[in-house]
């Protein structure tokens, strides 16, 4: 599998706009975390699945996840449209949905329904009491 690295301008456009200074433990090179990040969501594997090469997956996960809260990609997705790096159309996404085979009969729900020809063929599952009146009341 071809691993998924920034090339060196495009860490130049990215690397002014990372936040810096931030609280907590060493931090792990950001490079390869967002390379990691951009592999994660143009394969649309896992990140679980993330390989190693790119650091823990948990971090990669979290930097992610925290970053997405924060508004971080918005942000410099518009910084580097600012720069003239990409187009406002760029798309930080996957273009499909991997399903499984039987995903496309799926019921929709745990009823069981008749098909149109048994329900015209037999007679109704249920019928009306005796007890309740001709008339619907109100």
């Amino acid at each position: 599998m071809a691993l998924f690295w920034l090339s060196d301008e495009a860490w130049a456009a990215i690397e002014p706009h990372l936040p810096k200074n931030q609280p907590g433990a060493r931090r792990v090179d950001d490079r390869r975390v967002i390379s990691g990040i951009l592999h994660v969501l143009k394969v649309g594997c896992r990140w679980c699945d993330c390989p190693a090469d790119y650091g823990p997956s948990t971090t990669i996960y979290n930097r992610f996840n925290r970053w997405s809260r924060r508004g971080f990609w918005l942000k410099l997705l518009d910084a580097l449209v600012d720069a003239g790096a990409v187009t406002r159309s760029t798309a930080i996404d996957s273009t499909y949905i991997k399903a499984q085979r039987a995903a496309f009969g799926g019921k929709g729900g745990a009823r069981r329904r008749r098909s149109a020809a048994r329900a015209a063929a037999g007679r109704p599952r249920s019928t009306r009491s005796p007890t309740s009146s001709a008339v619907p009341t109100r």
